[in-house]
C-alpha cells in the first residue's frame, strides 16, 4: 500500500476544533496520543490530528486497544496499523483485559478496560494527553441514557471537553460536531485513498443499551424533535456548569466540617447543621474525595438517616454502613471510612 497525500484533504472546521481543544492546554505537549479502534470517527480524529500535528511540529502517536470481543479484532487491529504506516505515524496496540465481574455490564467493563490499556500505552510512549473521538452524536445519547437512569447534574453533565484520568488528560474536540460531518470525511478518505474505516456490529446490536437507544429511540426522535441532540448536548454543558456551582459549595462546606488531613473523616455535628440537601451534597463530594463509588439515591438517603439517628458525640457505635469495598462508621462524633 502506498503512503496517503493528504496535501489538500481535511475539514478546517474539524481541525479548529483540535486546536481550539488544545488551546484550553496549559502548555505545548511533548507528544500527543489518540485512541483509534478503526472505525469512522477516530480514524477521521486520527487523520485530522494528524494535519495538526504536522502543521505544529508535534510527534504524534495511535493507540489502538485490542478488545478480544470480536472475531474480526485481529483485522481491525492490522487495519489501523496500515491507517498508521499510510500516515507515517507510530501506532501501539494492546490487548485489553475487559472485566465483567464487576456487575456493570459489558459495556462499561470494555470502557474501563480500554481506559487501562490506554494508561499503559502513554506510560509506554511518554504520553499525557490522548485524543478521543467522541461527537455530538454520542453526547447527545450519553445525556438521554443518564436523564433515564435518574442521573443528577454531575451525571446529565455527561462526557467533558477535557478530563483527567489515571494522571492522564482526555481531550474530546468534537462534542459540538456532528457525525454527519465525520462520514462525510470518511467518504473522502476512501475516494482518496483506497482505507476505508471498519463497522463494528455492536454498535447495531440492540442487545448493548446504547445500541438499543441508537436503533429503536433515536429514529422515533429524530422524526419528531430535528433538533433534540443539539438540545441536549446544550443541557449537558449547562449541567456541568452547575455541577461546578455545587462543587464549590460543597468543598466550601466540608471545609467548615472539621475534615481530617487525610480527609477520610469529619465531624457529625458540623454536619448536622447543614441543611438536608448539603448535607447530601458534601457526603457525595467526601465520597469523591475519597475515591469512592457514588452511591444510589435510596442508598444515601438510608445512610443520613443512620447518622441523622446517632447520638451527637457519635457515642452510638451500631452505624456501620458497608459501601462498596469500605465501611461507614461513626466514632467519638467523627463519620470516617
Amino acid at each position: 500500500m502506498r503512503s496517503i497525500d493528504l496535501t489538500g484533504f481535511g475539514s478546517t472546521a474539524l481541525v479548529d476544533a483540535i486546536a481550539r481543544s488544545m488551546a484550553g492546554l496549559p502548555a505545548t505537549p511533548g507528544a500527543l496520543g489518540v485512541g483509534v479502534s478503526g472505525g469512522a470517527d477516530s480514524a477521521m480524529l486520527a487523520v485530522h490530528c494528524t494535519l495538526f500535528a504536522r502543521a505544529h511540529a508535534i510527534p504524534l502517536h495511535f493507540f489502538h486497544v485490542h478488545h478480544g470481543l470480536q472475531c474480526v479484532a485481529d483485522q481491525w487491529q492490522a487495519h489501523v496499523h496500515d491507517l498508521a504506516w499510510r500516515l507515517d505515524v507510530p501506532c501501539h496496540s494492546i490487548m485489553a483485559q475487559v472485566d465483567v465481574s464487576q456487575g456493570d455490564g459489558m459495556e462499561s467493563a470494555a470502557r474501563d478496560a480500554r481506559y487501562d490499556a490506554f494508561s499503559q500505552l502513554a506510560q509506554l510512549t511518554g504520553v499525557k494527553h490522548i485524543f478521543l473521538a467522541h461527537h455530538r452524536n454520542d453526547q447527545a445519547e450519553t445525556v438521554l441514557l443518564r436523564l433515564l437512569r435518574g442521573a443528577g447534574p454531575g451525571g446529565l453533565a455527561a462526557m467533558a471537553p477535557y478530563s483527567n484520568r489515571g494522571g492522564l488528560s482526555y481531550l474530546r474536540p468534537w462534542l459540538d460536531v456532528g457525525r454527519a460531518s465525520i462520514l462525510m470525511q470518511a467518504k473522502l478518505f476512501f475516494e482518496l485513498s483506497g482505507w476505508q474505516a471498519v463497522v463494528d456490529p455492536s454498535n447495531a446490536d440492540d442487545r448493548y443499551t446504547r445500541a438499543a437507544l441508537r436503533t429503536r429511540l433515536t429514529p422515533e426522535l429524530d422524526a419528531r424533535w430535528p433538533g433534540w441532540q443539539g438540545n441536549l448536548v446544550r443541557h449537558a454543558r449547562l449541567s456541568g456548569e452547575a455541577q461546578q456551582i455545587l462543587d464549590e459549595v460543597a468543598a466550601a462546606d466540608f471545609a467548615l466540617l472539621e475534615p481530617a488531613a487525610d480527609r477520610r473523616s469529619f465531624s457529625l455535628a458540623a454536619w448536622r447543621r447543614l441543611s438536608p440537601p448539603r448535607q447530601a451534597l458534601v457526603l457525595r463530594y467526601w465520597l469523591a474525595l475519597c475515591a469512592q463509588r457514588m452511591p444510589t439515591d435510596a442508598r444515601l438517603q438510608d445512610l443520613m438517616r443512620q447518622m441523622r439517628g446517632l447520638h451527637a458525640l457519635g457515642h452510638d457505635r451500631q452505624m456501620q454502613v458497608r459501601h462498596g469495598t469500605t465501611t461507614i462508621r461513626c466514632r467519638l462524633g467523627r463519620v470516617m471510612l
